[in-house]
C-alpha cells in the first residue's frame, strides 16, 4: 500500500488523464492535432515521439507549464481511442493530492483544453471523406513536372504557386495534356511531416516540349498499388495516405510510403469541397522472387 502511494505521488508521470473516442483513424488525429496546436498562442510545436501514435505538447497557462502526452490507439478501421496524460511540472505533487477529491482549476483546464481539440476534430471530420477501393494499378504516364520540397501542410500552397508557370509554359509551347494533374511523393518523413514530391501533368511526348526551363520530364511506370478515393479540400488529401497505410497493415500488405495523387477538380471552379475528388495510390512493394 505504501509503495503504491509513493508511486502515485512521486513516480507516476501524469497528474491527470483524459480519455475520449474519435470516429476516425490515427493519421487524421495526428495531423489535426498538429494543425490545432499550431494555431494556439500558448502551445509550442508538437513533438512526435517515434511514431504517429505518440505526441508531446507543451502549453503555457499563465506562469504554469503543462505537458500533454497524447497517445492514439486504433480500435477499428474508423475509430480510435485517445489517451491524454497531463502534467503540471511545477505543481505536480499538489495536483496529485487534490485532483482525486475536488474539481480543481488544473483539472477543469485540462478537460476544457482536450474538449477544444475534440470539437475541432469533429468539425473537420465533416469536411472530407476517404473510401478505400482496394488493389489496382497505377497507370503508366509520361509527365512534365516540377520537383518540390515542403511539408504536408504546405503541399497545396506549393502546387498553387507553381501551377500557372507549369501549365502556362506547357500550353504556350503547344504541349498536349494526357490526364489530370498529379503529385508523386518521392520522400516522406513521417517524423517531421516533410515531403519531396513531383508536381506535374501527364502529357503526350513530342518535340514541342520546352527545354531549358524549370520543368523536367519522366515516365511513371505501371505498378500495383492500393487505391483510395478522397473527397474534400486537397489540403488534407494526405489523410488518404494514412488510411491506406492502416489498410495495408491490417491486410499484411507491404507498401512503399510514396503516395501518388491524381486531382480531378479545379478548386477555382467548384465551391463545394466535398465534390472535389482525388485518386490516391500507395504503391505495393514488389516481391524479390
Amino acid at each position: 500500500m505504501v509503495g503504491a502511494v509513493l508511486w502515485y505521488l512521486f513516480l507516476k508521470p501524469s497528474d491527470y488523464i483524459v480519455r475520449f473516442k474519435a470516429k476516425t483513424f490515427p493519421g487524421e488525429i495526428n495531423q489535426r492535432l498538429k494543425r490545432w496546436a499550431r494555431d494556439l498562442n500558448n502551445s509550442e510545436k508538437i513533438q512526435q515521439d517515434g511514431d504517429l501514435l505518440h505526441l508531446t505538447q507543451t502549453m503555457k497557462f499563465g506562469d504554469s507549464t503543462h505537458i500533454y502526452n497524447w497517445e492514439i490507439e486504433p480500435l477499428t478501421d474508423s475509430t480510435s481511442r485517445v489517451i491524454v496524460a497531463i502534467r503540471d511540472e511545477a505543481h505536480s505533487l499538489k495536483n496529485k493530492l487534490t485532483v482525486p477529491f475536488s474539481n480543481t482549476d488544473f483539472k477543469k483546464r485540462s478537460e476544457s483544453t482536450v474538449m477544444e481539440f475534440m470539437e475541432d476534430l469533429d468539425e473537420h471530420l465533416d469536411k472530407f471523406k476517404v473510401r478505400i477501393i482496394g488493389e489496382e494499378e497505377i497507370p503508366t504516364k509520361y509527365i512534365a513536372y516540377i520537383p518540390i520540397k515542403t511539408t504536408q501542410l504546405h503541399k497545396t500552397d506549393e502546387m498553387m504557386r507553381n501551377f500557372s508557370y507549369l501549365m502556362g509554359t506547357l500550353l504556350d509551347n503547344g504541349v498536349e495534356f494526357d490526364g489530370f494533374p498529379v503529385i508523386e511523393i518521392t520522400d516522406w518523413n513521417q517524423e517531421n511531416d516533410s515531403i519531396h514530391f513531383n508536381f506535374g501533368r501527364p502529357i503526350i511526348r513530342s518535340e514541342k516540349l520546352p527545354i531549358g526551363t524549370e520543368i523536367e520530364y519522366k515516365r511513371i511506370f505501371r505498378k500495383r498499388a492500393l487505391k483510395a478515393e478522397y473527397n474534400g479540400n486537397y489540403i488534407t488529401s494526405d489523410r488518404a495516405w494514412y488510411a491506406l497505410m492502416d489498410y495495408a497493415k491490417k491486410h499484411n500488405i507491404e507498401v512503399e510510403n510514396t503516395p501518388l495523387e491524381v486531382f480531378h477538380d479545379n478548386p477555382m471552379n467548384e465551391g463545394n469541397q466535398l465534390k472535389w475528388t482525388a485518386e490516391i495510390y500507395l504503391p505495393i512493394k514488389e516481391s524479390d522472387e
